[in-house]
Parts: C-alpha cells; structure tokens; sequence
C-alpha cells in the first residue's frame, strides 16, 4: 500500500508513550435492537445509555442497523484514496486547490486533506485524514461546487461518504434520544434538534493510520516505544460515533486516570460524549478522554461522525439537569466562541476549564 511520503515523515519526532499497551477496556455496550422492543426496552437501553455516559462518557452500540454491505464498502473506498500517490491525494484534496473536488476545500479552510500535523498547534501523529463538512440538508458531506467536474472516482466516493452520513446522523440521533430519556428530561429532542437543526456545523473524518513494522522489531529487542496515531483528547462537539476496521489501537481514560485499551469490533459503533454535551449536562455525563497508538503490522482506518451544534447556538446547562437553587457549573458561551477558543489550544488541553463558573 502507497501511504504517507516516507521521507518528510521521518524527519518529523512523532510522540511516543510507554512501551507495554494498558489493559483491556471493559467498555458498556448498548443494543439499540433493545430499545425497539416496546416500553420496557426502550427505557432500559436509555438506562444503559445514561449510565454509560456518567461512568465513562464511552459505550458501543450494537443493533444498529446499519448494513453491513455499507461499512464494507466505506472501508474499502477509503483505504483505496489513501492508497493514492501522496501527490494525487494531495491534488484531490488539498485547500489550496480551487473547486476541491469534494467541494470543502477553500483557502484558510480547515477541511480536506492533510497528513501529521493536526490542527495549527503543533500537534503531531502517524496519522493522513479526511476532514468533510456535512451540510445539513442531506446529511452528507458538501456538494461539488457548480462547474467542477471531479474524478468519477472521487465522485463516487463521495456519494459513498454521504450515504454513509445519512445513515449514521439518524442512528445518532437515536442515541440522542436514549441520553435525553435517561437523563428523565420532558424534551426528549433537546439534543437531537441540535445536530439537526438547518446550521448545525458537523464534520466526518477519515483517518488512516500506516502501520509501523519495524515497532514489533525493536520492542523485542527492548528498545522503541509506541507510536502516537492521534494524540490524547477530548472531542469539542456534542457527541462523536465512531466506526473502524478491525485494528486495535484506540485507548481511552478512565475517571481515575488509568488508561485502558478499546478492543476492535468492526461490526459497532462507538460513542463519546463531547465537551458540548458536557456542559448541557452540567457535568453529568463527561466527555471522555481518548487517543490513538499505531499498530506495528496493520493500517488502522476509522470513520467518525461528530454532531455538532449550530455556530450561533448558545450553550449552558439545560435547566432542568441544573434543578431549582442547584449551581450551574459552566457559564453561557456560543458555540462558535468555543471552537474559536479550543482551536487556538493544544490538543491534550483542557478546554472547558476556560469557561467553568467560579461560585
């Protein structure tokens, strides 16, 4: 497999961690199949849901429903653009090219390809991606814009990319509602209407992360550590759900710290909460902190979809999870005034604690 330009990588010190890989994650598993069978099962999946939320901000979703033929398909299509010439990948993509032919790209545009450095902070990893707007009227990644005529190629991954995008917006939003019926609120759709709504400002990316041979090698010689794909974190938006192939390396943090390694299922998904979910939970459910270590003998490829809320939207507890003469822990922020504030910061950063009230 043609992967990342092998000369430029090699200059560049990507992070590493501790030699040996943390545990296995016992990680919550929801079965959204449950929740279709009638009262009892419904609210025993938003039970689940809910209880995930509070203990890890993390769970997998089974019964999903999304076809299998699908997640093929989309797997197969994006290891085949990563699989492209650095120079074609980078012509396809890049946002300096006018009238990218996905339609995302344009100049300062945070979407389109890129590869090792993630976002404008000096942040690296071993890591090439897809970063796609979803437009609100389909769902899907942005259209071509009028008079481009793309690759039938990339034509076609895009439709592949979209109809991937419906599919899982509705799946979420499902799992939406689950959170909002466990929390006991009245409005179920208080977060759904967020990500559904006309302006909400979502994103999909497409990560490849090559694999590291030479990793296997050295650690049995007692030498190397593990290589950082994609640096610790938490997710800005209100929910992301994630789907890979079946290759390890996602870990995440538990509440006390510890870090425990996600075992692969290509068949789920797999949910976090987000720092926007967060604070509309005044805390209840915490978004949870999670990265990516490269596999030494096979590509790892993940596909995710975060909900976000509209630029202009207002975000604050909900009053109902802050309850009468209860203390709301988060002051009122847009969210554009967040993502402006968390772009600006590292990526390992804590960047709710800029906008927690004091008293």
């Amino acid at each position: 497999m043609v992967v990342l330009a092998k000369g430029e990588l090699e200059q560049i010190a990507l992070p590493a961690v501790h030699k040996t890989a943390p545990p296995l994650a016992d990680v919550p598993e929801v079965d959204l199949a449950v929740a279709g069978r009638g009262s009892e099962g419904r609210a025993a999946a938003a039970r689940a849901v809910a209880a995930a939320c509070e203990e890890h901000g993390f769970f997998k979703v089974t019964g999903h429903g999304v076809p299998a033929e699908l997640l093929a398909r989309v797997e197969n299509a994006a290891a085949a653009f990563f699989a492209l010439s650095q120079r074609d990948k980078e012509a396809a993509m890049s946002a300096a090219t006018p009238g990218s032919p996905f339609g995302y790209a344009t100049p300062g545009s945070p979407f389109g390809y890129a590869s090792k450095r993630i976002g404008n902070n000096g942040d690296l990893g071993w890591v090439e991606y897809l970063l796609l707007g979803v437009t609100a009227a389909t769902g899907g990644p942005l259209s071509v814009p009028e008079g481009v005529v793309p690759s039938a190629s990339l034509c076609s991954f895009r439709d592949l990319l979209n109809e991937y995008t419906e599919v899982v917006r509705r799946m979420t939003c499902q799992v939406l509602e689950l959170m909002a019926e466990g929390l006991g609120m009245d409005d179920r759709d208080a977060f759904t209407r967020l990500v559904l709504h006309k302006e909400s400002d979502s994103m999909l990316r497409v990560n490849h992360y090559p694999p590291r041979p030479e990793l296997k090698l050295l650690q049995q010689h007692g030498g190397g550590g593990r290589v950082t794909g994609f640096g610790e974190h938490t997710d800005p938006q209100i929910i992301s759900v994630l789907r890979s192939n079946a290759t390890s390396g996602l870990e995440i943090a538990l509440r006390d710290g510890a870090w425990v390694s996600v075992p692969p299922d290509h068949t789920s998904f797999f949910v976090n909460v987000g720092d926007a979910l967060q604070v509309l939970t005044n805390g209840r459910f915490r978004s949870v902190r999670h990265r990516v270590m490269v596999n030494s003998a096979r590509p790892r490829v993940s596909v995710i979809f975060f909900g976000g809320p509209p630029p202009r939207e207002t975000l604050a507890p909900l009053p109902q999870l802050v309850g009468e003469g209860g203390r709301s822990r988060y002051r009122e922020f847009t969210w554009r005034e967040y993502k402006a504030s968390a772009y600006r910061t590292k990526l390992a950063a804590n960047r709710l604690c800029h906008f927690e009230t004091t008293s």
